[in-house]
């Protein structure tokens, strides 16, 4: 069966992007970026919401850099009600319905390994229905408090993880990768219909 990950970049205080703040708020370094160009998930299914395609799909259309272009290449199914048929992005595929049922229909019936792209709320969604087999985040070294937007977090359920890689790159960003576990409550304490 296909592993799902999904997989942010975030801030120390667990925030997508900051007002102002460049991309990977400025401190992408040679180490971390040489990673990124070997793409470690070249073989995956790419998944993501509406707003995270239509950002990419723009960003993609202007742009002649060559992660862009791997990312036009590789496979994406991308979850909507509000787009319509054909997109302008090659190598997309769209999905109208359920995003829970698809992604387990995927994971059930097919043979290339899925992850995500952004997508805060769809990645919220998979991981509350148990289907997420990897969660991995790559932490910036910045507070963003008064600038920050898109808490990652917000909204999702109690998780046990399992660390199970860490890398350090440039001396300041730290990759950890874990197995999830959607927990019912706290751990030691018993559900009143339990």
């Amino acid at each position: 069966m296909p592993e799902l990950l999904v997989d942010f970049i975030i801030s120390l205080d667990g925030y997508a992007s900051a007002e102002g703040w460049p991309g990977f708020w400025g401190l992408e370094g040679p180490e971390y970026l040489s990673w990124l160009a070997e793409s470690p998930e070249r073989d995956h299914t790419i998944l993501m919401g509406a707003n995270t395609y239509r950002l990419m799909a723009g960003f993609a259309a202007g742009a002649a850099e060559p992660g862009v272009e791997e990312l036009t290449r590789a496979p994406k199914v991308v979850f909507s009600s509000t787009l319509a048929e054909p997109l302008e992005w090659a190598n997309t595929k769209l999905v109208d319905g359920d995003p829970v049922d698809a992604v387990r229909a995927l994971k059930r019936d097919g043979t290339t390994p899925l992850r995500t792209l952004g997508s805060l709320s769809f990645c919220r969604t998979l991981l509350a229905a148990g289907l997420v087999d990897r969660f991995r985040v790559v932490v910036f070294p910045v507070i963003t408090g008064s600038t920050g937007r898109e808490r990652i977090y917000d909204g999702y359920p109690d998780v046990s993880l399992e660390l199970v890689e860490s890398r350090t790159f440039d001396d300041r960003l730290q990759l950890l990768e874990y197995v999830p576990t959607v927990l019912t409550g706290p751990p030691g304490t018993k559900r009143a219909d339990d």
